[in-house]
């Protein structure tokens, strides 16, 4: 047995965003991108993982929005024009960049989006199914989400907070044909009481930011080195250390001079008129993902140097090094002080590796390959590891997230915190109509599962984000807005019953998220 384990946790996730009204949406570029960059490239590692017999567990949360995302035949469709457009483009990139410095780039950029292209049609156009073939091959656990990524602990009704557990466990069990053991709560935000809804709804853990378990009650006695059990579900804390060496902007590895720069790309630095075909419809310059240069130091970016990928992966192969051996070491003091087998629980968002961090999946298969040569420390799950060792502390963790300052504040602030109180609203209306029609059919069942979709997506997280960061805060706003527009106009007109089928059927056109969705989610329980 291993002195102590390695459990990678990776929190996919990204708002739910369809507009079939428009011929293309820069916001759903979000979706497509981390496809390119972050979900085939991991994809493709495991594969190599698979196919070279070297053994690794890894725990992903694939957020019920981003199942629905990926399985929409709207989005797929466009996801092939955006591939296919960014094939065609690294292909005239060859002949552009022959003779310069940026000439071997180019080439990598050409088999790199050739080969995400074979991924995407080996699977059948399904990356849910690639990620549900791993997982029944036992080399991957899947956890859930919020429904919508509702920020939980600022949701007044107990059933609001059901519904989003709910929706999710039935979500998943859609996509990957047997029930989550764990899930990611939004934002790793928690507060007490939060467990008893994933308790009902069959969850076994959950994963909490680590002064959610330093400031536990009780005190958790080995803090986020070990789970803790509480009102039958296990809490895992998030590892500082871990994290520090991948987050930090200043001392993670991302940041090293060698690896890609981000924020050089060629949708800003073509000519215009090169790029053009490869802009929106609106014309306004976008990344397109091909990036040539290196981040270099602390220069200005028109400073910056070419991007040399063979030494990024050099320098891959030197920070999976160092990355496992600091983990050694932790574990082994760990181990040795409080005479356990310690879970360094290292959890981190999906999009971090390849979009952010383009060397990032290679940094996985880099660290995973070299785990598999020592047996200090092994790779688990939380659901493993809890199977080996159930008893643990008995804690209520604390109040937590792992938002700036570890709080409310990213999404409960002078910007965002005027939501609240339609949301708060919307909770009651919502749960009223469920206690008052718990056994609706017809037109009356379809109007009351749709304000059961308007108002979880009107709950989602990201929206108090965005407009917290400035970043897309117009749309964020707007998506707001009119989630609770549309679930307050179909709630008049359950009141009046004077029903408008006609915005209805919009409605179920455009908001099509959880067809399988129940709105007696939110029938008070007795």
């Amino acid at each position: 047995m291993p002195k102590g384990y390695l459990s990678i946790v990776l929190h996919s996730h990204l708002p739910f965003v369809r507009h079939p009204d428009y011929p293309d949406f820069m916001e759903e570029d979000w979706l497509f991108e981390a496809i390119t960059e972050c979900y085939l490239p991991l994809i493709d590692v495991f594969e190599r993982l698979s196919s070279e017999n070297i053994p690794f567990k890894l725990t992903i949360n694939v957020s019920p929005p981003l199942c629905e995302m990926l399985q929409d035949s709207l989005l797929k469709t466009r996801y092939n024009v955006y591939l296919n457009k960014l094939i065609g483009l690294s292909e005239k990139e060859i002949t552009r960049t022959a003779g310069t410095p940026f000439a071997d780039t180019a080439r990598m950029y050409r088999e790199r989006f050739r080969h995400i292209k074979n991924i995407y049609t080996k699977y059948g156009e399904d990356i849910i199914s690639a990620f549900r073939k791993f997982q029944d091959e036992g080399l991957i656990e899947i956890i859930t989400c919020g429904a919508t990524h509702g920020f939980l602990p600022l949701m007044i009704k107990d059933e609001a907070i059901t519904a989003q557990v709910q929706v999710a466990v039935t979500n998943y069990q859609k996509h990957f044909h047997r029930p989550p053991q764990g899930i990611w709560l939004p934002e790793c935000a928690y507060k007490p009481g939060v467990e008893k809804a994933l308790a009902k709804a069959g969850i076994k853990f959950f994963i909490v930011d680590t002064h959610g378990l330093i400031y536990a009650q009780p005190t958790a006695p080995y803090e986020a080195n070990t789970p803790v059990y509480c009102n039958g579900v296990y809490a895992f804390g998030r590892d500082q250390d871990a994290s520090k060496q991948v987050w930090s902007a200043d001392e993670g590895y991302p940041g090293d001079t060698n690896y890609r720069e981000f924020y050089r790309d060629l949708g800003y630095d073509g000519p215009y008129q090169y790029i053009r075909p490869y802009l929106h419809s609106d014309g306004v310059r976008r990344n397109v993902g091909i990036k040539y240069h290196r981040i270099t130091g602390k220069v200005k970016l028109n400073e910056k140097e070419p991007y040399n990928y063979a030494n990024a992966l050099a320098k891959v192969e030197a920070n999976a090094a160092d990355f496992l051996l600091n983990r050694q070491n932790q574990i082994k003091y760990l181990a040795e002080k409080h005479n356990i087998n310690p879970i360094v629980v290292a959890p981190y968002d999906t999009e971090l590796f390849g979009h952010w961090w383009f060397e990032g999946p290679e940094f996985i298969y880099a660290l995973i390959k070299k785990i598999s040569t020592q047996s200090d420390i092994g790779l688990i799950t939380p659901a493993e590891y809890i199977k080996l060792f159930p008893n643990q502390p008995v804690c209520e963790p604390s109040m937590s997230t792992w938002g700036d300052k570890g709080y409310n504040e990213v999404w409960l602030n002078g910007k965002n915190d005027w939501v609240y109180r339609h949301l708060h609203q919307a909770e009651d209306k919502m749960v009223e109509l469920a206690a008052t029609y718990p056994k609706a059919v017809s037109i009356l069942k379809e109007i009351l599962n749709q304000m059961a979709r308007e108002l979880l997506l009107a709950q989602s997280s990201d929206w108090a984000f965005l407009m917290t960061t400035g970043h897309s805060e117009s749309y964020a706003h707007n998506r707001f807005k009119n989630h609770i527009i549309r679930f307050n106009t179909l709630y008049k007109q359950v009141k009046s019953q004077i029903i408008d089928h006609d915005f209805l059927q919009r409605l179920r056109l455009e908001d099509n998220i959880f067809p399988e969705i129940d709105y007696r989610v939110y029938v008070p329980k007795q």
